[in-house]
């Protein structure tokens, strides 16, 4: 099974470029988005919110997946980057983009495997065809999931729900609820699925991923909501998909979880947009 296809199904997944070219002086990232650079060519200095300097020696992908402030000034020479900003989902709770690492940096002599998509997304930035916006945003998102692939694959993402995907038993249960988060979950149900005993599944689930079962249920339930929300679905719609049985039921736990009723979350969120 595709673990991550729950995951990139229900929640809003996307990439925009908005640079390509050389990185001529400091330059800070501080805006409401999670960032990808490509470096290709030259070195850059990083400094990720106050830290100390990081030097990229080697060409590079640099990933951001959520709101975190940070800089670059290329050494010596000009450095050639490729940078884009990116949603994994961070601003509706996403799991995927909560559970990674705050920054990622990823020598490209690494990634063998998807230096083809590499080549053609710089091919696609050096030229002025056509359509070349919109392919470079959706090379991005392709390249994206490569790259989640690639460090799963190298066993570097071993914390939250990451760690409970990689175990042989609560995968199951996780997958369970993330393609389905409108069931009627209960603790017994998913720890049948997982194989396992009520208290053994409890326990375990909550070591591996940091809150319960349930809880975690609930927390993906809201990022769900909140994408279809986003989307323009009707809030009596939206209930119904994510397991309550009213508007209100929803409006109680949503507001109870990010301090605010449905409506407003999204005034707010309409507001920020424009």
């Amino acid at each position: 099974m595709d673990q991550l296809a729950p995951l990139l199904r229900q929640i809003t997944f996307s990439a925009q470029s908005f640079h390509s070219g050389e990185l001529c002086q400091l330059v800070a990232f501080d805006e409401n988005a999670g960032y990808i650079h490509i470096v290709r060519s030259g070195k850059v200095t990083m400094t990720v919110r106050n830290g100390p300097p990081q030097s990229i020696t080697q060409p590079s992908v640099i990933f951001f997946p959520r709101t975190c402030p940070h800089a670059l000034v290329p050494e010596g020479e000009n450095a050639e980057l490729l940078c884009a900003y990116v949603d994994l989902g961070a601003k509706v709770g996403s799991p995927l983009a909560l559970s990674l690492p705050e920054a990622i940096v990823l020598p490209m002599d690494d990634m063998s495997l998807v230096k083809p998509t590499l080549e053609l997304l710089f091919r696609e930035a050096l030229q002025e065809s056509f359509g070349r916006q919109a392919a470079l945003d959706r090379l991005i998102e392709y390249f994206l999931i490569q790259m989640l692939r690639h460090v799963l694959a190298m066993g570097q993402l071993n914390g939250g729900i990451f760690a409970a995907l990689a175990d042989s038993r609560l995968k199951h249960a996780v997958n369970a609820m993330h393609e389905r988060p409108g069931h009627p979950w209960s603790l017994d149900e998913l720890a049948d699925i997982a194989g396992m005993s009520r208290a053994r599944f409890a326990v375990n689930f909550r070591e591996t991923v940091g809150v319960t079962p349930l809880d975690y249920l609930t927390n993906w339930r809201m990022s769900v909501a909140q994408s279809m929300l986003k989307s323009g679905r009707p809030i009596k719609s939206v209930a119904a998909a994510v397991g309550y049985q009213s508007q209100a039921a929803l409006a109680r736990v949503f507001a109870k979880r990010l301090g605010q009723a449905p409506t407003e979350w999204l005034k707010q969120v309409e507001v920020s947009v424009r």
